[in-house]
């Protein structure tokens, strides 16, 4: 196992199920009330008052801050259509056929939870709704792919090869990686979204990881726009985001973002399903 990887006791995975409750709330909240007509900013509004309603606050307002670049301005990121993700919301008005990726975090007693759902405003081009399913899809065998004693690039190689398989070719990011995540939102170690099997940090109980594939129509080349933090496919195609935080737990996997906790889809996998308890 990597040095400086954190590994969770049972009582903190316990307060990250909070946190990760209050995000996967959140999220079928926001994806209920979106339709066209609304902005994006009225979007983040209803999750700063989501988050206060549930005693949390935000893991992304003013993240950066330290990093040379603008404290983001937000507690959601939204994406849209070409933009693959740290999308500032704002005035932008949201309209039939866009495609949205929202990335959320929240934090319970200094223990935090992300997770990123993508859905299209109203009725969906076939292409799209092809797109997010595969992202999502992409992202469950990436999880089930978690198990003590495997390694990282086992969950790199499960969505990678998942994403290669299909029919069509989607483009598969490789600058934006999943990542650690407990007492700080981004920790280490890194999960790409591309990889080999067998190879990288190994995975141990207690180790708690955001997986997160972003896939694109296109290319896999990104660009980041003039706010300094939006992130677009350079060739304009569509892209998609989902992302759960996950922990390995004594008894198998628990997906702290899901509300089942990952079960119908872990089970459906043939993966060891594990809940600490809520």
């Amino acid at each position: 196992m990597a040095v400086g990887i954190e590994i969770k006791k049972p009582e903190q995975i316990l307060v990250m199920r909070r946190a990760g409750l209050v995000v996967a709330r959140t999220l079928a909240a926001l994806r209920d009330v979106a339709r066209a007509g609304l902005t994006t900013g009225d979007l983040d509004r209803l999750a700063r008052d989501l988050l206060a309603e549930q005693g949390a606050t935000s893991s992304f307002l003013n993240y950066g801050a330290g990093f040379g670049v603008p404290p983001f301005p937000a507690v959601t990121c939204i994406s849209v259509n070409d933009e693959i993700v740290h999308g500032i919301p704002g005035e932008r008005v949201l309209q039939p056929g866009d495609l949205v990726s929202v990335d959320f975090g929240a934090i319970v007693d200094g223990w935090h939870g992300d997770a990123a759902v993508s859905f299209v405003i109203g009725e969906p081009r076939p292409d799209d709704a092809q797109l997010s399913e595969v992202t999502r899809q992409s992202m469950w065998q990436g999880i089930a792919a978690m198990r003590i004693g495997g390694r990282i690039g086992d969950i790199s190689a499960a969505i990678e090869g998942y994403v290669r398989r299909q029919p069509r070719r989607y483009g598969v990011v490789r600058e934006f990686t999943g990542h650690g995540i407990g007492s700080a939102m981004h920790q280490d170690p890194d999960v790409p979204n591309y990889g080999k099997r067998g190879r990288g940090p190994l995975l141990v109980q207690g180790m708690c990881l955001a997986i997160e594939p972003m896939l694109t129509l296109g290319g896999d080349s990104t660009v980041t726009l003039d706010d300094d933090w939006t992130v677009a496919t350079r060739d304009r195609s569509r892209a998609a985001h989902w992302e759960n935080t996950v922990a390995i737990t004594r008894n198998g996997l628990w997906v702290l973002t899901a509300e089942d906790g990952g079960e119908a889809e872990l089970t459906a996998l043939g993966a060891k399903f594990g809940p600490l308890g809520d």
